[in-house]
């Protein structure tokens, strides 16, 4: 698992005490799950981040903003903002409250019960 520990510091500083926020190996990085749904993460340098499909046509026009995209597939409403695009702490923190956000607008799933 290879990425960027002190850009994951940094998101854990903004997401603070947030109730919910849970974290969790993947795609190859690390992803902060917000309820059990992942709302940022880390790959390498890069941010990844669940921004929703109703906000990513709008996000991928923003500087250092490309898909997330592992098979030449992009995976709709997530995108990786490049370490110029989140430089700053105020940088960092416009991505990741926005997927904080989306995260907390999704259904939440029921449990499956063994019988």
């Amino acid at each position: 698992m290879v990425y960027d520990n002190k850009l994951a510091e940094r998101i854990r500083k903004i997401l603070g005490q947030t109730r919910g926020v849970t974290e969790k190996s993947m795609f190859g990085g690390l992803s902060f799950l917000l309820n059990g749904k992942m709302c940022c993460g880390i790959i390498k340098n890069d941010l990844v981040v669940r921004i929703g499909e109703d906000n990513y046509e709008e996000a991928l026009k923003k500087p250092h903003v490309r898909p997330m995209d592992f098979t030449g597939r992009p995976i709709k409403g997530f995108v990786f903002v490049g370490p110029a695009g989140h430089k700053s702490d105020k940088d960092l923190k416009q991505w990741v409250q926005p997927s904080i956000d989306h995260a907390k607008s999704l259904p939440v799933k029921k449990s499956k019960i063994k019988k």
